[in-house]
């Protein structure tokens, strides 16, 4: 199991990450990586980046429109 500052690495490699790609490349449940994610941006390690550029550009026309935002998390 990964710990928090495996966690914080992850993001780190990869500058900015959501927590499914953390929970793919560690291996471990996106649920207890989501945990992870909230524990260290409550102690200050982390940020949430607000997206809100869609990466396609047509977010209004998209019937998935709200179930594609993610949350993207950076180190601070």
């Amino acid at each position: 199991m990964a710990s928090l500052i495996e966690v914080r690495d992850c993001i780190a490699l990869n500058g900015r990450a959501d927590a499914r790609l953390i929970s793919h490349q560690l291996k471990m449940p996106e649920p207890l990586v989501q945990a992870m994610l909230e524990r260290l941006t409550l102690m200050g390690k982390l940020e949430e980046v607000e997206v809100e550029d869609c990466l396609t550009g047509s977010c209004k026309s998209c019937p998935e429109a709200t179930a594609c935002q993610t949350k993207l998390y950076q180190l601070r």
